[in-house]
C-alpha cells in the first residue's frame, strides 16, 4: 500500500481525529454485533500507547433529516468504554463550539466520540465548511473506516483537505488483503458470488472474469442466470430486466462461470415452509428456490478443494432460515478447511453468515465493508483512500 499510515506519524501530544466505522446493528438500543467496533481497537490502542488524544467520528444508520435519538452514538461510546483501558467521553455535537471545547479539553490518553456525523446534512454532501469545522478538532486525520471508504463525505474525504491524512491499521489490512488478492493472486483463484441480485454485482463479475479461474454462483442471483438460460424458475426471485445482461455474462464467462445444478425449493418464503430438492429443470411452478442443493454443494466443493485464493461475496441462499442456510454453511465449512489458501469474505451478509457458523477465526480475512469491498473488487478508486497522503 502506497499510503501513509499511523506508523508514519509521531503522535506524542497530538490530537488524532479518527474516522471509524461504528455503524453497528442495533436492537432496542443494544448492539447486536460489535465486529466493527472490535476491528477499530488495534488502531485506537496504538494511538493511545503512542501518547495521542483520540477524537472519533462515525455515522450510524440512515437518519432522514437531522438528529434522530435512536441513531445517537452515546450508547456506542459507553460500550467502547468497556473494551479499552482509557476513559471514553461522548459529546452530543459533531462540530461547533461544544465539540471544539470537548476536543481541546480532552486530557492526554483519553478518547472522545463525537455525535453521529450524519446528523449534519452537510456530511453526505462532502461540504467543505463541515470538513473545515471537523479539522479544527484534530492535528492529524486517520481514516480507519473501510466500510465508508467508498463514500466521498465530509468526515471520510473532505477533512483530508484541511489535515494531513493517514490510514489506520484496519484500512491498511483491508487494502492489503483485497489488493493482494487482485494484484498477485495465487492460482487457482476462485470467486464465490451470491446474494439476491445480479444487478448489484454485474461490474464485479465482469472485472473478476479477467482475473479468476472459476466463479461459483449461488443465492437469488443464480435464479436470474438460470432463467436467462431458459429454465422455468416458478415463483423464484428473478430480475427480468437484466436477463440480457445475464446472457452476456454467461457467454463472456463460458468455462469460468458455474451455476447450480440443483436447488432447495420452498412452497413459500418462510422458515417452516414445505421444501424439497429439485433439479434446475424441475422447479415446480408455484415454488421458489431459496438455497443451492446438495449436488451443487458437492460440485462446488470439487473446485474449492484445490483453491489457493478465494473471494466470497454473498450467501448461497436465505441463510436467515436454518433449513435454507445449508448451502451457505457448507461453503463456509469448505473455506475453513482450506489450510494453505488465502480466504477473503466480503462484508455484509457473507460476513454475518460466517459469524453465524462460528468460523470467523478460520478465514484469512473478513472484510468490514460490503459496498466498499465490492467497489474495490470492481477496480474503482475509493475516495476515502485517495484522499490520504502518499508515502
Amino acid at each position: 500500500m502506497n499510503k501513509k499510515t499511523v506508523k508514519d506519524i509521531q503522535w506524542q501530544g497530538k490530537r488524532a481525529l479518527v474516522r471509524v466505522d461504528f455503524n453497528v446493528p442495533l436492537s432496542d438500543g443494544h448492539i447486536t454485533d460489535d465486529t466493527r467496533i472490535q476491528a477499530a481497537l488495534p488502531t485506537l490502542n496504538y494511538l493511545l500507547e503512542q501518547g495521542a488524544t483520540v477524537i472519533l467520528m462515525s455515522h450510524l444508520g440512515r437518519p432522514k433529516s437531522g438528529p434522530e435519538p435512536k441513531f445517537s452514538l452515546k450508547g456506542v461510546a459507553d460500550y467502547l468504554g468497556t473494551l479499552i483501558q482509557a476513559p471514553v467521553h461522548f459529546v452530543a455535537a459533531t462540530t461547533g463550539p461544544e465539540a471544539e471545547a470537548a476536543a481541546t479539553g480532552l486530557p492526554l490518553g483519553q478518547v472522545l466520540l463525537l455525535e453521529n456525523t450524519r446528523f449534519d446534512p452537510r456530511e453526505e454532501k462532502n461540504d467543505a465548511s463541515m470538513a473545515q469545522e471537523l479539522a479544527k478538532l484534530g492535528d492529524v486525520f486517520v481514516n480507519d473506516a473501510f466500510g465508508s471508504a467508498h463514500r466521498a463525505h465530509a468526515s471520510t474525504t473532505g477533512v483530508a483537505t484541511f489535515l494531513p491524512g493517514v490510514a489506520g491499521f484496519l484500512l491498511e489490512k483491508e487494502l492489503e488483503f483485497l489488493g493482494g488478492a487482485l494484484a498477485n493472486p495465487v492460482h487457482p483463484f476462485i470467486a464465490i458470488m451470491g446474494g439476491a441480485k445480479i444487478s448489484d454485482k454485474i461490474v464485479v463479475i465482469e472485472a473478476l472474469l479477467e482475473k479468476v479461474d472459476v466463479i461459483l454462483i449461488g443465492g437469488g442471483m443464480a435464479n436470474t442466470f438460470l432463467a436467462a438460460q431458459g429454465y422455468a424458475m416458478g415463483k423464484s426471485l428473478v430480475e427480468t430486466d437484466v436477463l440480457d445482461t445475464a446472457v452476456d455474462l454467461i457467454n463472456k464467462g463460458a468455462g469460468i462461470i458455474n451455476l447450480p445444478v440443483d436447488l432447495r425449493v420452498a412452497s413459500a418464503f418462510a422458515a417452516d415452509a414445505e421444501n424439497q430438492i429439485v433439479s434446475v429443470e424441475d422447479v415446480p411452478s408455484e415454488w421458489m428456490a431459496l438455497d443451492i442443493g446438495p449436488a451443487t454443494i458437492a460440485h462446488y466443493s470439487n473446485y474449492l478443494a484445490g483453491a489457493q485464493t478465494v473471494i466470497w461475496n454473498g450467501p448461497m441462499g436465505v441463510f436467515e432460515f436454518p433449513v435454507f442456510a445449508q448451502g451457505t454453511v457448507a461453503i463456509a465449512e469448505m473455506l475453513a478447511e482450506l489450510r494453505t489458501a488465502t480466504t477473503i469474505v466480503g462484508g455484509g451478509d457473507s460476513a454475518a453468515a460466517v459469524a453465524q457458523s462460528g468460523l470467523e477465526g478460520k478465514m484469512s480475512h473478513i472484510s468490514t465493508g460490503g459496498g466498499a469491498s465490492l467497489e474495490f473488487l470492481e477496480g474503482k478508486t475509493l475516495p476515502g483512500v485517495a484522499a490520504l497522503q502518499d508515502k
